[in-house]
């Protein structure tokens, strides 16, 4: 056995069975062997799974123009969680420099990792800009940052945090909660027994068939409202997928929304192969939302991904001086950023303020 599945498979021997956030923890997030932690070229054409980024520069370059606009005159710090090598902060700040120098000069860009070892390709990727990045390991630092403006953004990160799985009882009107054990030398779900998961509509349960399955990730609604917290001033914006509480209940979903990749292909096999295969659930924006408004931030949008970057593309068409001229190339990549059988449409964007 690898050394991972050993970390895992040694957990669930002591303790007979573990949740299956602690697994995905583990596969996606142990030193050395985690998913996220063993190479940094998993993402992309080469890698398991494809992103905004890979797309080409213009993801970065329209999420610039729209913090520079947010900005306006204003000093500003723009706080990047989640940038596993760095390459979008490295379109950010290559256009900022390039397009708005007045406003690069006094720029902060902050990048939230706590991975040494991603720290290491980060700093690889952005050698180039010495005195504009800066790292921390959690946001916490962040409350007694200086600048009155701050954008804190995420690109896909809160659907790579763990998640709990739930069961419905339809017999008992019960919910439950999915745990990992080990049956024959191999890694197998277990019922842990019953849980006190309450979903918004709980009219709904009445209907629900057995088994019907759902996450809930409160890493991510803690994350977020930590990061809120620590918002003076500025905007908090997470681009993901996922849905609203209402839309997470469908007959198509029975199983839930946990899925892994691995080479570009999608399989619900999600125990197989721990730390060589990414862990990926839905975000539950209602959820989100919510635990930004807890903590006194305004909810501004929530929108796809085509209307948000649709909208950015609209006044920078206005201001080719400002964001260069438009061409075949940008052309090719908003459509695929923005076209609703790639990426358009499952990506959506969150925007939160104080």
């Amino acid at each position: 056995m690898s050394e991972i599945i050993e970390k895992i498979a040694a957990e669930i021997t002591l303790k007979g069975a573990i949740p299956f956030a602690r697994f995905m923890e583990i596969a996606l997030y142990c030193p050395d062997y985690g998913f996220y932690e063993k190479e940094k070229d998993n993402v992309g054409k080469g890698g398991d799974f494809f992103t905004s980024v890979n797309v080409g520069a213009l993801f970065g370059e329209l999420l610039a123009f729209q913090f520079a606009e947010w900005a306006g005159d204003a000093r500003v710090r723009i706080v990047e969680a989640g940038a596993h090598d760095g390459r979008l902060a490295a379109d950010i700040l290559g256009w900022m420099r390039g397009r708005r120098g007045e406003l690069f000069e006094g720029l902060k860009y902050c990048i939230v990792e706590p991975s040494a070892r991603r720290q290491e390709w980060q700093q690889e990727t952005l050698k180039e800009f010495p005195q504009t990045v800066t790292w921390v390991p959690d946001v916490s630092p962040l409350k007694t940052a200086s600048p009155a403006e701050t954008i804190i953004f995420s690109n896909e990160l809160l659907d790579a945090m763990p998640v709990h799985r739930f069961g419905w009882d339809a017999k008992r009107k019960k919910w439950f909660e999915w745990g990992v054990a080990l049956a024959g030398g191999r890694f197998a779900w277990s019922r842990l027994g019953d849980s006190d998961f309450r979903i918004p509509n709980s009219e709904l349960e009445a209907v629900l068939p057995d088994g019907y399955t759902v996450e809930s990730s409160p890493a991510a609604e803690k994350w977020w409202h930590e990061a809120a917290a620590v918002l003076g001033r500025g905007k908090l914006l997470t681009i993901d997928y996922g849905f609203t509480a209402e839309e997470q209940f469908s007959p198509s979903r029975l199983n839930g929304t946990l899925r892994a990749y691995h080479r570009h292909r999608v399989t619900e096999d999600v125990l197989a192969n721990p730390g060589g295969q990414d862990l990926t659930a839905h975000v539950n924006f209602s959820a989100i939302q919510n635990a930004g408004e807890m903590a006194g931030l305004k909810t501004e949008a929530l929108v796809s991904q085509e209307k948000f970057l649709t909208r950015i593309v609209e006044r920078a068409w206005t201001r080719a001086d400002i964001f260069g001229e438009w061409n075949s190339q940008r052309t090719r990549q908003f459509q695929t950023l923005t076209h609703p059988e790639h990426l358009g449409r499952p990506f959506r964007v969150l925007i939160q303020s104080r």
